[in-house]
């Protein structure tokens, strides 16, 4: 759904009326459980999963956790070449993931954490779902979610300040949001395990005019001093799409505490502020629901933008098209041979092609994309490189199936959110 397709309906009846097609990986199963967790094709649901055995138990799981008390808002050790920007925010390096696969490692996903992970009890843990949109509203446990139809989705989450960093460089001006100045390393590609949510929300018994759903979960925005906790809202006809999932796995393990424990939600291809940790509380409504995270913080704010009631500015859904080089920043190499990687992606779709230019963008040539390619993920890429000793000013340009390719330049926006410029890496070739 584009913004403006979202805007109109909500000015028209207030509700979402479109949504994209979702991909669904085949993937390997899970061995969290003691039983098979059904796989999926592209665009299809899972088979049902079979019911689990009594190894499966959470108890046997080992999942509660144990906090030692320190500084940081992040659990998981730190690995080394992260960027951290604030106490809860750990920023990808990407000249570490030039020989990593596909997917990005547990311990190598990055990290934006509001407050630390709250502590997690399987036997008393509950999922309340609710609102003038069910006809049953029920409460979930634990064992009751991992015992459900479950399917596994290949998808990034990116937060919608990806980027960020750019806008005061290119512009030359000071952002006047606090939050982190991230590069492109806030985004992450993993295997995502759980239920779907339009199954949760057949158990429960949507209605037919059901419009808008709202999850909760547990963390505090101490940045912005929010007190309530944090939120997102989405249309219905998001929230039944095959791909958005109520997820309990990462990669095949049970999910880490700073990455959502013990379930989030996952909705493909949207910001990273609508794939919400550590979930308590999901609330579908008959009308419009209106958040102040949603009307204040995920809206495109500046003198190019135009706010809609109740949104503080245009409001942001899908991500944008970017493109990253698996080097360091600013990368220091030696002359010779060199075979460049890189990874692009998009928030609607898959890219078809990857351009890239040794000379600050006089001339481009195509890269090769390397398999595979999933929609809603990224695309690896790589070119071959002979320089010679000097400085240099490597870009990168991709163009998904929809036909958006990065521009040249962006628009300004107050809050620095939904960076998709060409960008120009630095990099200096040694004798």
């Amino acid at each position: 759904m584009d913004r403006d397709d979202y805007l109109r309906s909500r000015l028209d009846e207030y509700i979402w009326l479109k949504s994209v097609d979702a991909g669904v990986s085949r993937k390997r199963f899970l061995q969290i459980l003691a039983t098979a967790i059904g796989a999926t094709a592209f665009g299809g649901l899972a088979n049902p999963a079979p019911a689990r055995s009594e190894i499966s138990k959470s108890k046997s799981l080992n999942l509660t956790n144990t906090f030692k008390a320190k500084e940081s808002n992040i659990l998981k050790p730190l690995p080394p070449g992260y960027i951290s920007h604030s106490k809860g925010t750990l920023e990808m390096n990407w000249g570490a993931m030039y020989k990593r696969g596909y997917i990005v490692p547990n311990d190598w996903f990055y990290v934006h954490n509001r407050s630390t992970p709250p502590p997690f009890d399987p036997s008393t843990w509950r999922l309340r779902v609710e609102g003038t949109g069910v006809s049953t509203p029920s409460s979930f446990t634990y064992d009751e979610i991992i015992s459900m139809p479950s399917i596994s989705v290949t998808s990034a989450i990116e937060c919608a300040a990806n980027g960020r960093r750019f806008f005061e460089e290119v512009y030359n001006q000071r952002l006047s949001v606090a939050g982190a100045r991230w590069r492109l390393g806030a985004i992450g590609v993993a295997e995502w395990t759980g239920v779907p949510l339009s199954l949760l929300l057949e158990r429960v018994g949507l209605k037919s005019t059901a419009v808008d759903v709202l999850v909760q979960g547990a963390d505090i925005d101490s940045l912005h001093s929010q007190k309530s906790k944090f939120s997102t809202v989405v249309p219905i006809a998001k929230a039944l799409l095959d791909n958005s999932l109520v997820v309990y796995a990462m990669n095949g393990e049970p999910l880490p505490p700073d990455h959502g424990q013990p379930c989030r939600v996952i909705f493909p291809g949207w910001g990273g502020n609508a794939n919400v940790k550590w979930i308590e509380r999901i609330e579908v409504s008959e009308t419009p629901i209106y958040t102040q995270w949603v009307t204040k913080q995920m809206v495109l704010v500046g003198s190019d933008y135009l706010p809609t009631a109740p949104y503080k500015g245009e409001l942001i859904t899908y991500q944008n098209v970017k493109s990253a080089f698996e080097l360091a920043w600013p990368a220091t190499i030696s002359a010779g041979y060199h075979l460049l990687r890189g990874r692009s992606w998009s928030g609607k779709g898959k890219i078809v092609r990857v351009e890239v230019s040794l000379d600050n963008g006089k001339t481009w040539q195509l890269a090769r994309l390397r398999e595979p390619n999933f929609p809603f993920a990224w695309v690896r890429w790589d070119i071959d490189w002979n320089p010679v000793p000097g400085e240099y000013s490597l870009q990168a340009r991709a163009t998904d199936n929809l036909g958006k390719t990065q521009p040249t330049t962006v628009r300004w926006n107050n809050f620095g959110l939904l960076y998709g410029g060409i960008v120009s890496h630095p990099v200096k070739v040694q004798a």
